[in-house]
């Protein structure tokens, strides 16, 4: 009936349907992967890859890189953003790191410190490499020892 090829696809369009939710007054430490949308309220403490659509709240904070492929963003990161389609900054939203998006929104209130770059597809970047500015795994020695060079 189905290929193993198709039920896999089947799945993954399954969950990619599915929402999961960090409340706030919630921590959680180490690295988060959904294929599905996910909303965050509370603290995460590692980097967060999402295949479909992340919203941080008001509460939210985000200590790593945030990997989606559409973000709305009203609570606080630091650390980079990487958004392949588009991503919206609100008027709460605080972000301490680089953007790397095709479309950006950022509406009136919202603090950016970083630099961002627009018009590419998070595919096409190398997650190796930092796209200009201070990666947060740099540290204060290597920032100075790298501009005394």
């Amino acid at each position: 009936m189905f290929s193993n090829n198709q039920k896999e696809k089947v799945k993954t369009e399954e969950a990619s349907n599915s929402s999961s939710i960090i409340g706030k007054g919630t921590s959680v430490e180490g690295d988060l992967n959904t294929v599905g949308n996910i909303r965050i309220e509370g603290d995460v403490k590692g980097n967060v890859h999402c295949k479909s659509k992340i919203a941080l709240g008001q509460s939210s904070y985000v200590e790593g890189i945030v990997y989606a492929q559409n973000a709305e963003i009203a609570g606080e990161i630091q650390g980079s953003i990487e958004v392949s389609e588009l991503l919206i900054l609100r008027p709460t939203a605080i972000i301490h790191g680089d953007i790397v998006t095709n479309k950006l929104v950022v509406e009136s209130g919202a603090t950016f410190n970083g630099s961002c770059r627009m018009g590419v597809s998070v595919d096409e970047t190398d997650y190796d490499e930092p796209q200009g500015g201070v990666t947060t795994e740099e540290s204060e020695t290597e920032r100075t020892e790298s501009k005394s060079a």
